[in-house]
């Protein structure tokens, strides 16, 4: 008899059908009933715990198939198994009351009680006919549960020919059909497994008894296939953009590379194409992604304005838009091309554009391109960099220089048995549109003698750095007659062309020795403390730098500022970033910290810190006139320190005191409890002497298991000529969950401008949980603004809040205001 076998694919195509999952936070089944919509059926093998419907169908497909039942009847032509008929192939379970078979005409019937189980989904029907030689099946009245994800539903049938499909009347939730909080309905769903696709006609969405969305014809993919078609379009309404229609298009160019296109409609500012290509080969990828708009009404408005200044906006006739690229090539195993450009129309496209502040946080943006290497011992790089503005506030002077290339070497490897070399070498060009540049080389080659013991550390360490420039004539004119009217306490304007001469070098260089010593200790101690043993460590380490002191005043200012003071400062060789200025130095640094560690699991419950440099004498060099040297003496203390009473408790503090000023120059305290497996508080305090002054509270605070409130309340209370005490975010807000369904609803009020204007939103959002979810992403800005709302952001590395992409992609709407 030939066996059976075309019946047992079918079921899947209903799963085909069902929307992929996101590759993102998992969904929490935490309040869904205990108990399966369809339990396992007695006698089937059930999907191993951890194995995928994938790797179960290729197993499988060279496994036999074995008939079992009560009764054989019949005739030699059509066969009648009866009572408990069970079918197995792999993880494969079929199984019904009846079942006949004419080989003849190479068809079948199953009946009563039909009940079907693979690693994928679980069903139940009435009747189950088809034809083998024609390759066409049927199953009535049908449900449904899925294995390898939450879902369920059902159908009145299922036909199925060769690859095509269709499912009539179908039902779709992740919810308990005893609470059907929402539910997807189709009418009919024709499927072509080849082709990957699937057309839905008819498709509604309900929220309870309900109907909220009726789609009549949706074609979709149904496996991982890529195709051309539209993708799901964005809608929003804001005061800024009025109604806000976007409907993606994507084509399927070829299997390594496509396209998309944003059309995009605001009624208050008028229609934006946006673009974004991405390609893939062995050795490298990229994205090209821009926009363009004709005419923004926005502009127009702006210009009526009564303090309108065309000198800072652009024209409001001219078209806008922006393009950005990022790609790399893998060269080889060591070297790789990269790039990352970008081009701005005008220096507000940002704010007009991004739906944040934080696309508003920097002032202009950087354009990269090079060749990069990396070695066991070494690093090296070939590279151009351009800056652009992007804050109208700021003048076109205000931007870094450009590196016109800039080329770079940095190698260390051990030399024998006790001793480390290598170098550090820089030459760049600098370039300015608004003002003279010039070149730089700088090389430091270095020998350290690194020695360690089980507990200590000592490395004595020597540095030769050299520097030279050559200037453009304008810039090595500005900088000596800065030098000569400081020298005869004059104003430039009155310097004469022989104290101009006497002072001017358009090759200025600078050649010092630099030594170090960096030597640290490791002591501990096992001890108890309420019953709990720990680790205890005291590690005490000091940082002895010595470098003369040489005259920089002659050398300009590229890219070089000075570091915060932080504890990171108290060992490092100079005190600047860049190589325009190297820091004399006759200092020792001493520092001690502690820790206690929990035995059993390695959990820090205190670490503290706490770290002086003593200055033998004066540091003479300076950034610039503006810039108080160092002077004999103490820096400020520093001082930082956490501490977990519990598993659920975290209080940490930094400060930071200067002894000599009797000030405090940095306080800061933050606090954090953790609720369950889900709920947070966040306090957090911070100052900085004449820079700023802030408090920061969050919460995701669970009232019930359904009902929990979040809020955030962000203020500034530092004051100076530019800036007012004020709020810079506020959040409140109230979170539903249950078993399918979530919905989430906030008020916003943040700072949108760079004048400080404020801006309120209404974010509400319905999270058909196995669907989708309808309305703004108030989980990505609960992210952002509440450290903790994904628990694993406590432990691993937390979304940035400057980083504009992709909140602030081109193509994002604004939120509900």
């Amino acid at each position: 008899m030939r066996p059976v076998l075309r019946l047992l694919p079918l079921p899947f195509s209903i799963a085909l059908c069902l929307p992929a999952m996101a590759d993102d936070k998992p969904e929490s089944w935490a309040l869904c009933p205990v108990q399966d919509v369809i339990p396992s059926f007695d006698g089937s093998a059930g999907p191993e715990p951890g194995a995928s419907a994938q790797a179960a169908r290729a197993d499988r497909a060279e496994q036999s198939t074995t008939i079992e039942g009560d009764q054989l009847g019949g005739t030699e032509q059509n066969l009648e198994y009866q009572g408990n008929i069970e079918m197995r192939r792999g993880d494969q379970f079929l199984g019904a009351d009846n079942l006949q078979y004419d080989q003849e005409a190479d068809t079948y019937v199953a009946d009563g009680h039909v009940r079907y189980q693979d690693a994928g989904i679980r069903i139940v029907a009435d009747r189950a006919r088809g034809n083998q030689e024609t390759d066409s099946h049927q199953i009535d009245n049908i449900r449904y549960q899925l294995v390898s994800r939450r879902g369920n539903g059902g159908a009145d049938r299922i036909d199925m020919k060769g690859a095509e499909g269709a499912l009539l009347h179908s039902t779709y939730s992740t919810c308990d059909p005893e609470d059907r909080r929402w539910e997807l309905r189709s009418r009919r769903i024709d499927f072509d497994t080849d082709a990957g696709w699937g057309v839905a006609h008819g498709a509604t969405v309900r929220l309870g008894k309900f109907p909220v969305l009726y789609v009549p014809y949706l074609k979709f993919p149904i496996d991982d296939r890529r195709h051309t078609g539209l993708l799901y379009p964005s809608v929003s309404l804001s005061g800024r953009n009025g109604f806000d229609y976007e409907q993606p298009i994507y084509f399927n160019l070829a299997p390594n590379y496509d396209a998309t296109l944003y059309p995009r409609y605001m009624s208050d500012r008028g229609g934006l194409l946006g673009a974004e290509f991405r390609y893939l080969y062995p050795k490298g990828k990229g994205i090209l992604e821009g926009s363009w708009m004709p005419s923004d009404d926005l502009l127009k408005e702006r210009a009526l304005e009564p303090d309108f200044n065309p000198a800072v906006n652009p024209d409001p006739d001219d078209s806008r838009g922006m393009l950005r690229f990022r790609g790399n090539h893998n060269i080889n195993r060591s070297w790789q091309a990269r790039a990352g450009l970008t081009w701005l129309s005008d220096s507000r496209y940002t704010e007009d554009f991004s739906n944040s502040l934080y696309g508003l946080s920097a002032t202009s943006v950087a354009s990269t391109a090079g060749i990069y290497g990396l070695g066991k011992h070494w690093s090296a790089g070939l590279m151009a960099e351009y800056w652009q503005l992007s804050d109208y506030t700021v003048s076109e002077a205000s931007l870094p220089y450009n590196r016109l290339p800039r080329t770079y070497l940095n190698w260390e490897q051990p030399l024998g048995r006790w001793f480390t070399a290598g170098v550090d070498a820089e030459a760049v060009k600098f370039q300015h549109d608004e003002k003279a540049g010039g070149s730089r080389l700088d090389v430091k080659p270095f020998v350290s003698m690194p020695l360690r013991g089980a507990s200590w550390f000592l490395r004595p360490t020597l540095a030769w750095r050299h520097t030279e420039y050559r200037l453009d004539a304008g810039l090595a004119d500005s900088t000596a007659r800065n030098l000569a009217a400081s020298a005869y306490g004059i104003p430039a304007a009155q310097v004469t062309p022989a104290m101009l001469a006497e002072f001017r070098d358009d090759a200025p260089s600078r050649s010092l020795p630099i030594a170090s010593l960096d030597a640290g200790l490791y002591f501990d101690r096992e001890t108890e403390i309420k019953g709990s043993r720990f680790l205890h460590t005291l590690e005490p380490r000091l940082f002895y730098l010595n470098a003369p002191y040489r005259d920089q005043n002659g050398i300009p200012i590229f890219d070089t500022r000075a570091f915060t003071f932080s504890w990171g400062q108290m060992f490092r060789d100079n005190r600047y970033t860049g190589a325009d200025r190297q820091t004399d130095a006759n200092q020792l640094t001493l520092a001690l910290s502690t820790r206690f560690l929990r035995q059993a699991d390695g959990f820090e419950r205190l670490s503290a810190s706490i770290g002086q440099i003593r200055y033998f004498e004066d540091s003479r060099v300076t950034l610039n006139s503006n810039e108080t040297p160092v002077e004999q003496g103490k820096s400020a203390w520093v001082v930082d320190a956490n501490y977990a009473p519990t598993d659920r408790w975290t209080v940490g503090a930094s400060y930071q005191w200067d002894p000599k000023f009797r000030r405090e120059d940095l306080a800061s305290v933050r606090a954090r409890y953790l609720f369950g497996d889900d709920g947070v508080v966040n306090l957090t305090y911070r100052h900085r002497r004449d820079l700023l002054e802030q408090a920061d509270f969050s919460f995701l605070y669970p009232v019930t298991p359904s009902w929990s409130v979040v809020g955030r309340y962000y203020h500034s209370f530092y004051r100076d000529a530019n800036s007012e005490p004020g709020l810079l975010e506020g959040i409140a807000g109230v979170q539903w969950d249950s078993c399918c369904l979530a919905v989430r609803a906030l008020v916003r009020r943040y700072v949108r401008s760079r004048e400080g204007e404020m801006n309120t939103a209404f974010q509400v959002e319905f999270v058909l949980k196995g669907l989708g979810s309808a309305g703004q992403n108030t989980e990505r800005t609960l992210r952002r603004a509440i450290l903790g709302y994904y628990r694993d952001d406590l432990y691993l590395v937390p979304p940035s809040n400057t980083t504009p992409d992709p909140d602030d992609n081109i193509n994002d709407p604004d939120p509900i205001l």
